[in-house]
This record gives structure tokens, sequence and C-alpha cells, in this order.
């Protein structure tokens, strides 16, 4: 098996068998990334495709400084906080969130995993979800998410708040359910 920096080394020269290589290696935990900060699996796939593209192109810029890994996960990171400001909603999130809506309903104690877990993730208003995502999943602390996202401190720390509220919420409707079951 060819060593990663090999792989980067083709890429930088336009071979597919490396693009492909590289892709390979890193396609189904970017996705897993991705699924996290999109509404839906098609969503994710458009995230994925666009990031791998980025990467590609960007990786010239790559000093091999710091993990490869990292250095790609930023640019996925960034890459679905574009697809948010692509269609990022000017109304109050109160204006448009279904609470009712935000249980996923299992059928048994073997089905809450994180599948699940994910999928409650993925029911969040957008702002709410990528909130979360960056603060509790990546690590950005609030001023770097007020940032990224053109938001105050403030209002990251608020919807990070009201994320877990709702996230908590809907994991205890889904824990009611399971002890129903057993």
């Amino acid at each position: 098996m060819e060593s990663l920096d090999t792989i980067i080394k083709g890429c930088l020269q336009h071979r597919k068998a490396d693009q492909y290589r590289l892709y390979a290696m890193y396609a189904k935990k970017m996705f897993g990334l991705c699924l996290r900060y999109a509404a839906t699996h098609d969503e994710a796939q458009d995230i994925l495709q666009e990031g791998f593209i980025k990467v590609f192109n960007k990786l010239p810029s790559y000093k091999a400084k710091g993990a490869f890994e990292g250095w790609m996960r930023r640019i996925f990171v960034n890459t679905a906080i574009e697809k948010y400001r692509e269609r990022m909603y000017h109304l109050p999130i109160e204006q448009y969130v279904d609470y009712e809506n935000l249980v996923n309903h299992n059928h048994g104690p073997d089905e809450l995993g994180a599948r699940e877990v994910l999928a409650l993730v993925q029911q969040l208003p957008l702002q709410y979800r990528l909130v979360f995502n960056l603060y509790a999943i990546e690590g950005y602390s609030h001023k770097e998410i007020s940032e990224k996202l053109a938001i105050s401190e403030s209002t990251s720390r608020s919807n990070l708040a009201r994320a877990r509220m709702l996230l908590r919420n809907s994991l205890s409707q889904e824990l009611k359910l399971v002890y129903k079951a057993i």
C-alpha cells in the first residue's frame, strides 16, 4: 500500500488513480462529518463532493505541518458552512422550527444508537445544528463561530444552549419510547 505522502504527490501531479486512493482513504470519515452538518443524506453527498474538489484544488497549499486529515477536515467544515451561507434564512428560528417533529421514534432499546442520535442532530434547525457541530464536535470557540457564521458571540451561545435543550428533549423522548418497549 502506498504511503500518504506518495498519494499526495500523485494527486499534485493530477494522477486520477492517486486522487481515487485519497478519496477512498477519507471518503467514509469525511462523509460522517458532512452528515452532521447536512439536513439530508443528499445534501451531505453534495458537501462531500464539493469538499473533495476543494481538497484537490487546494492541495498545492498544504504545507505538511500538522496532520493531513486535520487540514482536510477544516476544508470540509468550511464547505459545509459555505453551503449554509448559500441558503441562510433571515427569519428568526422560532418562526420555522417544528418542535413536534424533532422526535425520531424507535421501536426498541437496540435501535437507539449513533445513527439515531445523528438523525436527531440532523433535525435541529440549521443554525442550531451548525453551532452545535462547530462548538461541541469541532472544538471552535464562540468567538470563532461568530466570525465564521457572521453572528454575535451571544447568538452563538444562545444557539448552542437551544440546540442542547432540543437534543436533550428529543433524547428524553427517545429513551421514554425505548423503556416503554422493554
